[in-house]
């Protein structure tokens, strides 16, 4: 099944299915009818299931809204805006400390505020 809303993302996640993956064949779709009812549905949290994992999983499914929003110029959803899809400790897309200081200033913003650091083109799909 190809998760149309990002509330389908954590709900697949919860059920077992990859993270990254079901998130990849989001924004397949996302990106071939972008619009409000793909972003607006509150996605289940994930850290109470998922452990730390699930809270940086919270914080990219609501800055991956947020950024799709901007980008698209459609209203940012109410249910990104809370603390609970917020980290409190940095959270780097890569290991390698080299790589750092390039997710430091890639990131884009919706990402760069719930202390995640990603690269530029983190929502990409080519």
């Amino acid at each position: 099944m190809r998760p149309a809303t990002l509330a389908d993302v954590a709900e697949l996640t919860l059920k077992g299915d990859s993270f990254d993956r079901c998130l990849a064949n989001f924004l397949d779709g996302f990106y071939a009818h972008p619009g409000t009812g793909a972003l607006a549905p509150t996605p289940v949290l994930l850290a109470p299931h998922c452990g730390e994992l699930g809270r940086v999983q919270d914080a990219y499914l609501a800055a991956t809204a947020e950024e799709l929003a901007r980008l698209h110029h459609l209203p940012t959803p109410d249910w990104t805006a809370t603390d609970l899809r917020a980290l409190h400790r940095p959270w780097f897309a890569s290991p390698l400390g080299a790589l750092r200081a390039v997710l430091l200033l890639e990131s884009p913003p919706a990402f760069r505020c719930r202390n995640l650091f990603v690269s530029e083109n983190a929502l990409s799909r080519a």
